[in-house]
Parts: C-alpha cells; sequence; structure tokens
C-alpha cells in the first residue's frame, strides 16, 4: 500500500514536500522573533528616562529588565513542548496576541509596578513564541535550505541584540525622554498586528491528529523551578541558597524524566543529549551567550555610567558589532553545510580575538575615544558572532527529528538564557568589584572583557573537542 501523500510542509521527514510559501512564512517568523529579542536589550539606554518618568527606583528598573528575561527563559521549554504536541502554528499566534497586548501594557504603563507586571507578561508570550520560529524551520526546511533559513535566523538572533540600544537611542533622541521610552515598547504594536495578519495567512496549518495531551506536570514543575531558581539566583543577586536548590531540582528533573519515559511522553526525552553533536551545542552556546551578552551590559555602564555617553551615542557604539553579527551570520548558514564544525571554531576564534582587541584599545585609549578605538575589534567580534550562532543552531539541531524540533529547540535557547544571565551576572560582578575598589571605570571595563574572552574561549575549547571528534565519525 502506498503512503498517503504529503501536506506542505508536512511534520514527517519521510514524507516532506516543500511548502511554496515557506520563505514568506520564514520571514514573518523572523520579524517576530527579532522583535522578541529586540525587547531584551532595546530597554536597557531607557531606564534613565523610566526612572525620571515613574519615579522608578533602582530595585523596579533590575525588574523591569530582569524580569522579561527570567520569564522568557521559564517558559521556552514548556512552551517548546506545547508546540510540538498541539500546534507550532497555534503556540505562535497565542504567543503573538499576548505579546502585542503585553507591550501596549508596558507603553501604557502609569506606575512602576504595572510596567514590572507588564514586563512578565512580555517575557512570557516571547518565552511562548521563540521556541515555535526554531520548530517551524525545522518543519518547513530540509538540507541546505534549512541552513540557509537558520543562517537568517542567526542573522536576526545577532543583529536585534546589538541593535536594541540603537533603536531605543533614536527613539528618546526624537521623541524626548517621556514619550521615547513608551515608543520603545509602542514600537511593537503596528509590527505585532502585520506580523499576526500575515501569519494567519502563511504559517502552515496544524496538522490533523499532531496531538499529545501527556503534559508532564512534574516534568514541568521540576525543570520551571530548577530554571526559575537558577534565573532568580543570577539576575537578583545575592540570593545564594537559589544555586543548590536549583541544581537539586534540575537533578531530581533529570532522575523524574528517565523514569516517566517508561510510562508517558516526557516533557524532554533525555535520548536529546546523545544525538551527534546537540549536548555540545548546548554548552557552546551557554558560554558563548555568556561571554558576548555580557560584553554588551558593562560596555553600556562603562559609556553612559563612567564616559557620559548619551542614549544614542551608547547605541552607536553597538553597530559594528551589529552589522559584522549579521553579515556573517547570513553567510554562516551555508558555510556551515559545506565545512561543519570548523566554521563554529572559526567563529569562536575571531570573537575571541575581537574582544581580546577590545581590551586593547581600552588600554590604549582610555576615555571618551573608547568607542572610536574599539569600532574594529567589536567588527571582529560580531563577525566571529555571526559564524557561531548560525552554524552552531544548524548543527546542534540537525539530527533532532522534526516531530521534536520545538522541544530540542527551547532547550538549546534556556541554555542560551542561563548563559546570557550568568555572563551579566559575574562580568558585572567583576566590573563593579573592579570600580568600587579602584574607581576608574577603565579598569573595571577591561577586567569585565577579560573575562568575556575568557568564557568564549572555553566555548572554543568545546567546540574544538567536537570538531575533532566529528572528524573522527
Amino acid at each position: 500500500m502506498s503512503p498517503a501523500p504529503a501536506r506542505p510542509g508536512s511534520l514527517t521527514d519521510e514524507t516532506y514536500e516543500p511548502d511554496p510559501r515557506r520563505w514568506k512564512a520564514l520571514a514573518v517568523c523572523l520579524v517576530v522573533g527579532f522583535m522578541t529579542l529586540l525587547d531584551i536589550s532595546i530597554v536597557n539606554v531607557a531606564l534613565p528616562s523610566i526612572a525620571t518618568s515613574l519615579g522608578a527606583g533602582d530595585a523596579s528598573l533590575q525588574w523591569i529588565v530582569s524580569g522579561y528575561a527570567l520569564t522568557f527563559g521559564l517558559l521556552l521549554v514548556p512552551a517548546g513542548r506545547f508546540g510540538d504536541a498541539r500546534g507550532r502554528r497555534s503556540a505562535f499566534l497565542l504567543g503573538l496576541v499576548l505579546f502585542v497586548v503585553a507591550s501596549m501594557a508596558c507603553g501604557l504603563a502609569p506606575s512602576p509596578g504595572w510596567l514590572v507586571g507588564a514586563r512578565l507578561l512580555q517575557g512570557f508570550a516571547g518565552g511562548l513564541l521563540t521556541p515555535q520560529v526554531s520548530g517551524l524551520i525545522q518543519q518547513l526546511f530540509r538540507g541546505a535550505e534549512r541552513a540557509k533559513a537558520f543562517g537568517a535566523l542567526g542573522a536576526s538572533i545577532g543583529f536585534s541584540t546589538a541593535v536594541g540600544p540603537v533603536v531605543g537611542g533614536l527613539l528618546i533622541s526624537a521623541a524626548g525622554a517621556e514619550l521615547g521610552w513608551r515608543l520603545v515598547f509602542f514600537v511593537n504594536l503596528p509590527v505585532g498586528v502585520v506580523a499576526l495578519l500575515l501569519a494567519l495567512r502563511l504559517l502552515p496549518a496544524d496538522p490533523p491528529g499532531h496531538r499529545s495531551y501527556d503534559t508532564d506536570p512534574v516534568g514541568i514543575l521540576l525543570l520551571g523551578g530548577g530554571v526559575g531558581a537558577l534565573l532568580l539566583a543570577l539576575i537578583q543577586g545575592g540570593l545564594w541558597p537559589l544555586y543548590p536548590l536549583g541544581a537539586a531540582l534540575l537533578v531530581a528533573w533529570v532522575l523524574w524524566e528517565r523514569r516517566y519515559v517508561r510510562t508517558g511522553e516526557p516533557l524532554v526525552d533525555l535520548v536529546l543529549f546523545r544525538r551527534a553533536g546537540y549536548a555540545s551545542g548546548a554548552l557552546i552556546a551557554l558560554l558563548f551567550f555568556a561571554g558576548f551578552t555580557g560584553s554588551f551590559f558593562i560596555y553600556s555602564l562603562h559609556l553612559q555610567g563612567d564616559l557620559g555617553y548619551g542614549a544614542l551615542a551608547t547605541g552607536a557604539a553597538f553597530l559594528p558589532f551589529a552589522v559584522g553579527s549579521a553579515v556573517a551570520a547570513a553567510a554562516g548558514g551555508p558555510l556551515v553545510t559545506r565545512f561543519g564544525r570548523p566554521v563554529v571554531v572559526a567563529g569562536l576564534l575571531l570573537a575571541a580575538a575581537g574582544f581580546a582587541g577590545t581590551w586593547l584599545a581600552a588600554v590604549l585609549v582610555p576615555g571618551r575615544g573608547i568607542a572610536w578605538a574599539a569600532a574594529v575589534p567589536l567588527l571582529v567580534a560580531g563577525v566571529g558572532s555571526g559564524l557561531v550562532i548560525t552554524p552552531n543552531i544548524t548543527l546542534t539541531l540537525s539530527q533532532v527529528p522534526v516531530a521534536t524540533a520545538g522541544t530540542a529547540g527551547g532547550v538549546l535557547q534556556t541554555g542560551q538564557r542561563i548563559g546570557a544571565a550568568a555572563g551579566i551576572a559575574v562580568t558585572g560582578s567583576v566590573f563593579t568589584g573592579t570600580l568600587a575598589s579602584s574607581g576608574d571605570g577603565g579598569a573595571a571595563f577591561r577586567a569585565g572583557l577579560l573575562v568575556i574572552t575568557g568564557l568564549v574561549g572555553l566555548a572554543t575549547l568545546v567546540a574544538v573537542v567536537d570538531a575533532l571528534r566529528g572528524r573522527g565519525r
């Protein structure tokens, strides 16, 4: 009996038939993914304006930034599982509606508490959306086309992270402090509404019969509690008991998933980590995001806090990294298809060299000239980043079945969020500790850069071992 003909965009690899609208669907996914990641970094330059406008204290400002990252990171794995089980189109549309509503609530916020609450909802929506994007790419593309699609995703990730301060600075400079910070959130409304209308038309329908109602609530609670405890400890600082609590919950989660797989469908089938390149790719992502995300944090502190740069000038200082990352990420997908793991190694070496060069620039040109002196090294670091993010995503997910692509992407992105939070916590502590002891902002920035270069160096070692093992297979 011959197999039934496949639907366009079928979830089954063996019956895959290209969806003629897949590239348009990808464009919608990338715009939405860009929007959710932009809101991680765009708010940083708006914090002084928010403090003045709403009378927000340091604790509120911290939660306006970290609350988004916390709920974003908490939801990634359950949201990936939800999309795999109930349909990625439905999950994507729900997340997008919530994100638009939350963005409107942020822009209308009359008080710091309101804004913190709206940011928590916005992060929840972003966490629901993000794994659907990587899952839909796995679903809609195969082979070289998939690498190209992940290349576009990598470009959007790198560019959104780096260009956020630029966009925020432009909006605040153009509209003034009071309206400008609100526009940082309101800009999501027209983009989100248009994206919603296009998603309704272009995203592939959820396959009939592709439903699983085994939600593994114990697995969700254990993983959510473990990840939440670690993120909260990293973001808030000083909550040391949360580290052993988070570790204990994650160990309990692993033991539970190993047992539950015998009788039900676990939240994450741990066989995933035995697939070629997945565990090492996830570790590379965690270490690299710890490095390059921390660099934005301390550079912004140095420029605005120590050197008196305005919001727009601070944003412009990140442009070399953003441009290098976007251009290299677009090329990274095709390159990894041809050369494999060595592309990731080359990217990490370039990134490490770029951050080391930024340290040297800070030594040779201390003071307000640092933005010009660091432009070329940051461009090199950006090129390296573009050659890491896209190829690493492509390789890490290459052996994952399409039916579990959302869950696998959620696990990978959770590692990235934990890495980013850890990087900001560690480099921020080194920066503020050095500043407190020496009173020298330049020395604090250089100390933080050494930590960042070390983290990228560790990621490089993992990638080299992965590449050697890959040649041995």
